[in-house]
């Protein structure tokens, strides 16, 4: 069931999301080649906490029978990782490296939620490119983010972007409705036909998030039940923001 927010729930959506927009602010000024993806976890906790928020994705369940919880505050995926990538001491950030982060900040009964790609150190001409297309593709989707429009014309429109730049979007995986629930309805895939899905209508929160691939767009899941992969290798980019749906532009909760 998709649900309208009031502006008694719109206001407690806009502090979980501006901790979320915090909390990447912070990681964008000391991400940096040698940091384990653990210790980014940990300054992100801490940042959190300290503005009163909970880490909503840490202890969220796997759905799968023997794979536990899900165990750090940010999902930290480098390279050929999609998505869901487990923070570790182990895992050292190197130049070059694309690390793709996502987030939801808990607070007061609701959800923020958003993803960003960083690009360390000295990339790619290839990495850059994909990292600028898949950011341009989220701000491409959500201009048909509008009352009256539908789901599926978001959806078409971040498709179309993508795959006319030369790279393919995930399609195991999609975007979602948000508010008291981190996955609400309506789900958001990142490809489609225009025209099709609900109407969208004001006071609609959505997780609006390409998740784009450089080369095919087969994934695998890793043996630890949770980090998403490009079954050839290829590099992989996330960008997310929560928006809300208004009577005119969308509002982007989560860039403040």
């Amino acid at each position: 069931m998709v649900t309208i927010k009031s502006e008694k729930e719109i206001k407690l959506m806009r502090e979980a999301c501006r901790i979320t927009s915090l909390v990447y602010k912070e990681i964008e000024k000391i991400i940096k080649p040698g940091m384990s993806t653990l210790e980014l976890d940990n300054f992100a906790d801490k940042i959190i906490r300290e503005n009163g928020g909970i880490p909503a994705q840490k202890g969220y369940p796997s759905g799968m029978k023997g794979v536990p919880a899900f165990p750090a505050t940010l999902c930290i995926s480098i390279n050929d990782e999609v998505i869901h990538g487990i923070p570790s001491s182990k895992k050292i950030i190197k130049d070059g490296d694309v690390v793709s982060i996502d987030l939801v900040v808990y607070k007061d009964g609701f959800n923020g939620d958003a993803a960003r790609t960083f690009i360390v150190g000295n990339g790619s001409s290839e990495a850059k490119k994909l990292v600028d297309v898949t950011k341009q593709a989220f701000f491409e989707g959500i201009k048909y983010a509008k009352p009256g429009n539908r789901i599926g014309d978001i959806s078409h429109r971040i498709g179309e972007f993508v795959e006319s730049n030369g790279f393919n979007v995930v399609r195991e995986f999609q975007g979602h409705g948000i508010g008291r629930e981190m996955h609400e309805d309506p789900g958001i895939p990142n490809y489609g036909k225009a025209g099709r899905g609900i109407r969208l209508e004001p006071g609609m929160t959505l997780a609006v998030e390409p998740m784009v691939i450089a080369g095919r767009r087969d994934i695998y899941q890793d043996y630890d039940g949770w980090t998403i992969l490009t079954q050839d290798g290829s590099l992989s980019a996330h960008y997310e923001n929560t928006i809300l749906i208004t009577e005119k532009e969308p509002e982007i909760l989560t860039l403040v």
